[in-house]
């Protein structure tokens, strides 16, 4: 736990030790009355939490918020819906990476069922957010959104995402790799990045796509699971695009 987060109600509030974050700092921090930890509102400031006392299972402690927090970066990930247990591996990661948006949608060939999956109605996805917003120190988590089809999707982010660069994550008919393509394309401003289901995209879903502004890259001979794919390409954008030195 590189930062110990806490909603907008919480913040003021004694801590009880049996609280995940509280258990935390009393048992593999050892904390005490006097120390410091760091200390962070969701969606909003970061700074530094010293305990003032700890008694009756509860930690009291002040807060100086002493920055704004962890930018997001301009990143919006679509990714057609994984198996459940890919899915919360791959909501911590980028949420670590710090991508601003994630937008879950169905895809012509993958499995439906995903979309009905438990981990969605019981706030499990938001939790997965919070671990990866948690482990890269910030406060920021990224939006979800979910969609039933891909049309819907890119129909949604057009009307308020029109001026942004798009790459598609594609092994069939790339037209170069996303290195190479992102080295070409050294504009700032808002990236959106598709990255298919475990069977990828059907030529149909190709030609929307690349009819909706997307280039088709690929990234080697390699196949991918749909959360490595993500994970990877999103660490190559960001880092060409300069937010990771």
């Amino acid at each position: 736990m590189n930062i110990a987060l806490f909603e907008k109600d919480e913040i003021g509030k004694p801590l009880s030790i049996k609280d995940e974050r509280g258990e935390h700092l009393v048992k593999v921090l050892h904390k005490k009355p006097g120390d410091t930890f760091t200390c962070g509102v969701e969606g909003g400031k970061a700074g530094k939490a010293t305990i003032t006392k700890i008694e009756d299972g509860f930690i009291s402690f002040d807060f100086k918020a002493e920055s704004e927090g962890k930018p997001l970066y301009p990143l919006i990930m679509i990714i057609g819906f994984p198996r459940p247990i890919q899915l919360k591996r791959l909501l911590r990661d980028v949420a670590a990476l710090g991508v601003c948006q994630v937008h879950l949608t169905g895809t012509e060939l993958g499995e439906k069922s995903y979309m009905k999956s438990n981990l969605l109605e019981r706030g499990s996805a938001r939790k997965m957010l919070w671990d990866g917003t948690v482990q890269a120190g910030s406060t920021h988590l990224p939006e979800l959104f979910m969609h039933e089809t891909l049309p819907q999707c890119l129909k949604e982010l057009e009307e308020n995402f029109f001026e942004s660069k798009k790459y598609a994550l594609d092994n069939i008919r790339p037209v170069g790799s996303l290195k190479n393509v992102l080295r070409k394309d050294t504009a700032a401003g808002m990236s959106i990045a598709a990255i298919g289901s475990e069977r990828g995209w059907t030529n149909k879903e190709r030609d929307l796509l690349e009819k909706s502004g997307f280039v088709l890259c690929g990234m080697g001979c390699r196949i991918m699971r749909t959360e490595t794919a993500a994970t990877v390409a999103a660490s190559i954008i960001l880092n060409e695009k300069g937010f990771l030195e």
